[in-house]
């Protein structure tokens, strides 16, 4: 198992109660398919920013009250409805995916917290809407364990986004710990890579603590889910670290072992842990 933000979407897990399966199914169908159009496939830049703008279209449709023109979108329509939904957190999700197409670096560390306020947090947001707990601390919390999924995805996937041209590592980073971009072009994990490695885990993971007092105020067996999330994201951090920072070689997944660590360490999980 890696840690992939939209892989991470609880479609069919049986702690999501079953009522809330088919709602879950079509955003993460609007995510996956979004992504799919920035990210897959041979198209130029022009066609993929085509295919996100006609979503946003039919957001236009659905927020003016119209019927969609696509399934797709008929369905999500119907969920938007039903619950309520905030349209503006579908719109940064396209957003983020169009900035994808044309966006390959970052300046500085608040520039890349930009970029995951509206790739990841509004799944967290969308999910926590559905199950009714939208208090101010519950969505910051959410905010920062989905920006911390997403930062843990780039550390993970540094050599695999480098073939994409894409580099989330703040440029910022670089100098300060003497290294460059052309250690990933070598797959240099020198003592510095280490180094630098270690910064952007250390502080993903204090990042991802802050969130952890969401995981007590969720009902039932959608806290669980998130128990399970969050862990699994931390165990992909041990790995990094495990391998001193060489994703190059080694890149972290979690196997069927790593599931009974992560079971334990969900239900060792204190309502006090920070």
């Amino acid at each position: 198992m890696a840690v992939d933000h939209y892989e991470n979407f609880p479609v069919a897990s049986l702690l999501v109660p079953a009522h809330l399966r088919r709602p879950i199914a079509a955003i993460y169908h609007f995510a996956r398919s979004a992504d799919d159009i920035a990210d897959e496939g041979d198209a130029s830049d022009a066609e993929r920013l085509a295919g996100l703008a006609a979503y946003h279209a039919e957001l236009d449709r659905i927020a003016a009250g119209e019927t969609p023109q696509t399934p797709l979108f008929v369905t999500l329509a119907a969920v938007i409805q039903a619950y309520e939904l905030p349209i503006p957190l579908f719109r940064d999700l396209l957003d983020a995916f169009a900035q994808d197409v044309v966006k390959k670096r970052y300046a500085d560390y608040p520039e890349l917290m930009d970029y995951c306020r509206r790739s990841a947090n509004p799944v967290g947001r969308l999910m926590l809407h559905l199950f009714g707990c939208t208090a101010p601390e519950q969505l910051m919390q959410s905010d920062c364990i989905c920006s911390a999924l997403q930062l843990i995805n780039f550390w993970q996937d540094v050599a695999v986004d480098w073939q994409k041209s894409r580099v989330y590592i703040p440029q910022t980073d670089f100098p300060h710990f003497g290294v460059s971009e052309n250690d990933i072009a070598t797959a240099n994990a020198s003592p510095a890579w280490q180094a630098l490695m270690r910064f952007e885990c250390d502080r993903t993971e204090t990042l991802m603590k802050r969130g952890l007092p969401l995981v007590h105020s969720l009902p039932g067996r959608f806290g669980w889910e998130i128990r399970f999330t969050v862990q699994g994201g931390l165990r992909i951090l041990e790995r990094i670290r495990r391998v001193n920072g060489d994703v190059f070689h080694h890149r972290p997944t979690l196997g069927p072992i790593d599931w009974l660590v992560l079971a334990g360490r969900s239900l060792r999980m204190s309502p006090h842990e920070s």
